[in-house]
């Protein structure tokens, strides 16, 4: 059973608590998610079991969007509505043109500062437990990209939007940097991840789902359950090679492959994507990555066979 999930976590739960409930439901001892959502946000979570495990990094790497509200008038110390309020402003005077130029000056390429309260780490500890400390930890500006970012709605102190946005992007900054923008201080109020690249929330299974039709997993890829999906088909956007029949062996101890080794090539690939390398008859082998040393070859990443 090496497959990932398009789970959409509920609200009220932490992402390692979802992991926690699939395990139980699945009856299997190794999962992990790609890209970890707050507890008060809700949808898709890419969850990765058993050898899946290993895709995770790709998953994660993948652009985002959300539909986030704000609500204007309150900073927090976390940036979200879990915090406590640190700057309130008593009349909030903004038109809804002014609303809409601020939040379209965040389109494009832009700098964040990573909150104190976040995963990242500092010299191995999480910056929250620091921040929980009271101790403020330098972060260097992190660039991030927003390719769209659209006004859905005004309702002061609320306004609500839907951004897609790079890997890394802290919606709750976003939030925090519109608001200083306006001049009326701003947290995130509320969060749902509605799509990681092609994983959509419409395509997503609750915990309930899951629970359902864990008997009819074990017939994947040969029957298509909505929301979960085989490595192979979990990666349809990464390009892929076959090699001859007698290199199989070299790509299964992670040896390099050369071009030559291969019985097909991509026109379209450049130095430094990844590719799903197969056997002739298929087979998913592993992962490689295409890189450029006098001559063109893979180096291979993760290997599944």
């Amino acid at each position: 059973m090496d497959i990932i999930i398009n789970l959409n976590k509920p609200k009220g739960i932490t992402s390692q608590d979802a992991v926690t409930a699939v395990k139980k439901i699945l009856k299997i001892k190794k999962a992990g998610h790609a890209g970890t959502l707050d507890p008060s946000a809700t949808g898709v979570l890419l969850v990765c079991v058993n050898k899946a495990t290993r895709l995770a990094s790709y998953f994660s790497s993948l652009d985002k969007e959300y539909i986030a509200m704000m609500k204007l008038g309150e900073t927090t110390d976390t940036q979200d509505l879990c915090g406590s309020v640190i700057e309130k402003t008593d009349k909030i005077d903004v038109a809804e043109e002014e609303i809409k130029t601020a939040i379209k000056s965040f389109e494009g390429r832009i700098l964040q500062k990573p909150p104190m309260f976040s995963a990242l780490k500092h010299r191995g500890k999480p910056l929250y437990k620091f921040a929980r400390k009271g101790i403020d930890i330098p972060r260097q500006l992190r660039e991030v990209f927003i390719y769209k970012i659209e006004l859905l709605d005004i309702n002061l102190p609320f306004i609500t939007f839907r951004t897609l946005c790079s890997k890394g992007t802290y919606i709750r900054t976003l939030c925090d940097d519109i608001g200083k923008k306006l001049g009326t201080g701003a947290h995130l109020f509320e969060l749902a991840r509605i799509a990681i690249g092609n994983f959509k929330t419409n395509d997503a299974v609750t915990l309930e789902d899951l629970n359902s039709v864990q008997n009819q997993i074990q017939e994947l890829p040969q029957k298509k359950i909505r929301g979960i999906y085989h490595m192979d088909t979990a990666l349809s956007w990464m390009p892929e090679i076959k090699v001859k029949k007698d290199v199989v062996k070299n790509v299964k101890n992670g040896n390099p492959l050369k071009i030559s080794d291969c019985s097909d090539f991509p026109s379209l690939l450049k130095t430094g994507d990844s590719i799903k390398i197969k056997s002739p008859n298929g087979e998913f082998l592993a992962i490689g990555n295409l890189v450029e040393n006098h001559r063109y070859t893979f180096r291979i990443d993760v290997v599944f066979a």
